[in-house]
């Protein structure tokens, strides 16, 4: 545990706070500020991803050891660890927030492993920075459970993310007020070590661009093309270009997968969005139980509902246009800018095909197929149900006799299912008629389609139950959740029921459908 190799670039790098500590202030001309965790009274090992510690070299006596829970609890250091919070701002619901950073998370190092690989961990919920604000920067254990648990999911999805590596107990209590009525509860805390090559966001570009710091701005981006853009080669605006352009290519990427999973992330702010289209910061977000494109999980968001499902690629490019802005001091025009947004919307348009035809089970997704999946989504919202389980039951469908035998579990309303019966059946017919057109044996396609419709997601109600439990001291449903959605493709007999619709109970229960962005 002892012999992980450290090369902090980013404090190596770029420019620091000169003053050490966490008071909270606004710091100018620096990217990040040195802060150390704050110790907690019994960090104890909650739960882990076995497959993230072998990828950075721990071993299972490492884990194991008391020596692990205290360093990812905040109460040690490895050599080589040089902890810091990170200074930036942000976009937030459309507006400018000014300065934002880490106000409760705490890089500890980039250790490099044995594959060559970077690793940046990272702490959430160790204690207050610079720029925690009016906050104390800890974490409660649901919200915590709930990042550690979508973090591992969304990986084995095949959707970008930052990864998890641990969940560690503080043995301490927090309050917060989760419905922000004026009613706050002490809650168990809790502290995840989150894991990613890079975790560089948009909102990091954008605080030295809104107070005219040009020379930290260019000596961000020269860094972060440098180390997290390596594949990259030239200079001037010419690279500037092309690396704006990737990201947004990734971004479009990223969006696209958390459509074709149903995956809505809630907060979709400037400071949440990375840099290499990763999904970061699981707040409030959740999975589309019911098909409903204007539903949002957050309850901040209620009213506006600006990060809504079916918002989500528009917001995205509302995003990178909030990018290109911060760094268009770096070139004379804004044609190289206006070419990486164009090339987001190709990238989305790409993939959002590729979407319809593995959804379908298709060959290719031809332009008639566009229509195709928009009319089926038109009668979902419409007749009330469940993505995961109607993509995942269609795969099931016999193409010679179409009906809706293999869909039933899907419905959640059997009067709007025996409405809308008639459009059903035939879009069925359509859909049957347009699977004959190609020649892919039908194993093939209800192959591919399994492979690209989950049989298992991190709904809502699901994690919640996991946390009921872990509150009562029983972490048994985090570890049964982390073991099903290691293969979210697979049927996994005994584990139907994690497979079946959101029940009414969790319709409208805390946690279970909206949730507030107090963790």
């Amino acid at each position: 545990m002892r012999n992980l190799v450290f090369d902090n670039a980013f404090v190596r790098d770029l420019p620091g706070d000169p003053e050490f500590s966490p008071g909270v202030r606004q710091v100018h001309g620096a990217l990040y500020s040195r802060v150390e965790p704050t110790p907690v009274a019994a960090p104890r090992l909650l739960a882990h991803s076995a497959e993230m510690a072998q990828r950075l070299g721990f071993s299972k006596a490492d884990v194991a050891s008391p020596e692990f829970a205290r360093v990812f609890g905040g109460n040690a250091l490895l050599p080589g660890m040089q902890p810091y919070a990170a200074n930036y701002g942000g976009h937030q619901f459309g507006h400018w927030a000014g300065q934002l950073g880490d106000g409760r998370a705490i890089t500890l190092g980039e250790t490099v492993n044995a594959a060559g690989e970077r690793w940046e961990l990272q702490l959430k919920g160790a204690g207050p920075t610079p720029y925690s604000r009016t906050a104390d920067g800890r974490a409660v254990l649901r919200s915590s459970i709930r990042e550690f648990l979508c973090s591992e999911a969304m990986h084995h999805l095949g959707v970008p993310t930052t990864r998890a590596l641990s969940l560690v107990g503080t043995g301490e209590w927090v309050e917060r007020d989760m419905f922000y009525d004026g009613h706050p509860e002490l809650e168990p805390g809790a502290v995840v070590c989150r894991v990613a090559p890079s975790f560089i966001r948009f909102g990091n570009f954008e605080l030295p661009a809104s107070r005219g710091d040009v020379a930290v701005l260019r000596r961000l981006v020269d860094f972060c093309i440098r180390r997290d853009f390596p594949q990259l080669h030239g200079d001037g605006e010419a690279l500037y270009g092309e690396w704006f352009a990737q990201v947004c290519e990734l971004t479009a990427v990223m969006v696209a997968h958390w459509m074709r999973v149903g995956f809505v992330h809630g907060v979709m702010n400037t400071d949440n969005m990375s840099i290499l289209g990763l999904t970061i910061d699981y707040g409030p977000y959740g999975w589309i139980d019911d098909f409903d494109p204007d539903w949002t999980p957050n309850t901040t968001d209620r009213q506006h509902r600006r990060y809504r499902f079916g918002q989500q690629p528009q917001v995205a490019y509302w995003n990178l246009g909030r990018l290109a802005g911060a760094l268009s001091p770096l070139f004379d025009g804004v044609g190289p800018l206006q070419d990486g947004l164009r090339r987001y919307v190709e990238a989305y348009t790409a993939a959002d095909r590729d979407n319809t035809a593995r959804k379908l089970g298709l060959v290719e997704c031809l332009d008639e197929d566009i229509g195709l999946m928009q009319v089926l989504q038109e009668l979902l919202k419409a007749t009330e149900v469940d993505m995961t389980l109607f993509f995942h039951g269609l795969a099931a469908i016999d193409p010679v006799a179409p009906n809706l035998a293999s869909l039933e579990a899907a419905f959640y309303d059997d009067a709007k299912r025996d409405a809308a019966e008639p459009a059903l059946r035939d879009w069925l017919t359509r859909y049957a008629a347009r699977l004959a057109q190609q020649a892919l044996p039908d194993a093939e396609r209800r192959a591919r389609m399994q492979a690209a419709n989950p049989r298992y997601v991190l709904r809502n109600y699901l994690a919640q139950e996991a946390i009921d439990r872990a509150a009562q001291g029983d972490l048994g449903g985090v570890d049964e959740l982390l073991e099903l959605l290691r293969r979210p493709y697979d049927d996994q007999p005994g584990r139907e029921r994690f497979a079946q619709r959101r029940p009414d109970w969790a319709r409208d229960r805390a946690g279970c459908s909206m949730l507030s962005c107090s963790s």
